[in-house]
């Protein structure tokens, strides 16, 4: 599996990661507990098999010219009842646009997520997994009632077999 994703500027990323600690604290599933390298708060546009032919290349030119990308954070909900907790984003008309581009260059490739697509997608950001919904609103006080604004800064592809990310364009840190 290959994944598009956007990475957040240090200031979105320190407040991300701040929920997950307060999170863990609390004795609640987090993200702060995956130790992985790579594992970081992202937002997910899509994921597929693999790229097609090109895409790698269009993607890059795709964020270098759309990122930085503002972005605003909503509310914190449960996903599906049982499934990941998360910081839902408002669809800003910019993130919409990239996020339909991005699944323009990806047309055809092979074992798209359907929960990514343009119309089924919830744009947002992890903050643990397998998350009870008994536990929403314990999560939502540790996790903090603030709604911070920041930045997309980035692009980068994760590789499900080999377990590493590389970059796709953008300024980020």
């Amino acid at each position: 599996m290959r994944t598009v994703e956007l990475v957040c500027s240090p200031g979105l990323e320190g407040a991300v990661r701040g929920a997950w600690e307060r999170l863990a604290a609390a004795g609640l599933p987090s993200l702060a507990r995956n130790t992985h390298p790579t594992n970081r708060p992202h937002l997910t546009l899509a994921a597929v098999d693999e790229f097609p032919p090109g895409a790698r290349r269009r993607l890059t030119d795709l964020f270098d010219a759309a990122l930085p990308l503002p972005v605003r954070l909503d509310r914190i909900a449960v996903l599906g009842g049982s499934a990941p907790l998360v910081w839902l984003l408002h669809p800003s008309p910019q993130l919409t646009a990239l996020h339909a581009a991005v699944w323009d260059v990806l047309a055809g490739a092979p074992g798209q997520r359907p929960w990514h697509a343009p119309g089924s997608w919830r744009p947002h950001l992890s903050l643990a997994l397998r998350f009870r919904d008994a536990d929403r609103r314990r999560a939502r006080a540790v996790a903090g009632a603030d709604r911070p604004d920041g930045t997309f800064v980035a692009g980068r592809s994760y590789d499900g077999e080999s377990r590493t990310v590389s970059p796709l364009g953008g300024a980020g840190p």
